[in-house]
């Protein structure tokens, strides 16, 4: 089956461009729709296989980064987000995105409750904006649809407000359901709170996280930015040296989620 994607644009989104021309260089169907008009009308939600919420600066970040995004979420769209997670699909949140599900209680979703915030994703450690690349490792125990095959990989951060934080009960469960997929990482590829590496002070150096199912996964760097070689910071060096790879890193998210579309529903 073809994928077909969700992507809900609009209000200061603005990594839309990015995101969809990445889906369909792997193979899927891609519609941009207006958040407003997904509130006039939410059933139109499942005619898609994925969601992709993606990063910009939506309502500015002027009240927090996301709170706006997460009320739409939470109270005009989320019996339609439940029904379409129930029916086996696949739901990605960046950046902004992955503040709006967070707030919005559709992550974690510690025992399968896609109702309640357990998290939330407060402001850096630095006390300023991050617009840096960072590495990152993946949890090889995770059953996560999009990190699939993914063991370190190297992504930029843009956000002021990523620092992924939780009470020591809800950071427990994502360390005993291996909901806890994506971490910061020094360069040899080890989890760090440490800053640069650590861009936000995220706990347990948290950079992305899924649902107890795998199937609904948010973090905070921007796979979509990396989709040409091109766009790595070194790609002079890496093409001198004959390692400039066919395409951009990132592209993996998207196409592990296509892939499991054609293969599950």
């Amino acid at each position: 089956m073809r994928a077909r994607v969700l992507v809900p644009i609009g209000n200061g989104l603005n990594s839309n461009e990015e995101t969809t021309y990445v889906y369909r260089q792997v193979g899927a169907r891609v519609d941009e729709i207006h958040i407003e008009e997904l509130m006039r009308d939410p059933a139109r939600i499942g005619g898609y296989h994925i969601i992709d919420f993606v990063g910009g600066f939506i309502d500015g970040d002027h009240v927090a980064a996301g709170i706006i995004q997460a009320n739409r979420v939470r109270n005009r769209l989320r019996p339609e987000i439940i029904k379409f997670i129930q029916n086996g699909k696949l739901i990605i949140g960046i950046c902004n995105g992955f503040q709006a599900i967070v707030k919005s209680g559709i992550l974690p979703a510690i025992d399968g409750d896609y109702t309640k915030q357990t998290a939330t994703l407060a402001g850096n450690d630095s006390g300023r904006f991050e617009d840096r690349w960072v590495h990152l490792v993946a949890n090889k125990n995770s059953n996560c649809v999009w990190t699939r095959g993914i063991d370190r990989i190297y992504l930029p951060v843009r956000h002021g407000e990523g620092k992924f934080t939780a009470s020591e009960e809800t950071l427990a469960s994502l360390r005993r359901g291996n909901q806890d997929v994506l971490f910061y990482a020094d360069g040899q590829g080890r989890p760090t709170m440490e800053h640069p590496s650590n861009p936000n002070g995220s706990a347990d150096g948290i950079a992305g996280i899924a649902d107890p199912s795998g199937r609904v996964f948010g973090m905070m760097p921007h796979r979509e930015v990396y989709w040409s070689p091109f766009n790595h910071p070194n790609w002079p060096e890496m093409k001198i040296e004959g390692k400039l790879p066919e395409e951009g890193a990132g592209i993996v998210f998207s196409r592990n989620a296509v892939t499991y579309v054609a293969e599950n529903l």
